[in-house]
């Protein structure tokens, strides 16, 4: 018989690839928050995956 070629395992991908690339995973964060200037509500969305902030203005 041949020799046994051990095969090395896949590389692992980075920590949260899908971030990387701009495709979060938005969650609303609860508090409600209220802009002066524009009179308009604010909300905060927050990511699951890396926890980057955004602020949407409805």
């Amino acid at each position: 018989m041949g020799d046994v070629i051990p095969f090395g395992r896949k590389p692992v991908a980075k920590k949260s690839t899908l971030c990387q690339n701009n495709h979060h995973k938005w969650d609303v964060v609860k508090d409600a928050q209220f802009d002066v200037r524009q009179g308009k509500l604010v909300t905060i969305e927050r990511c699951a995956r890396c926890g980057k902030t955004r602020n949407r203005l409805t």
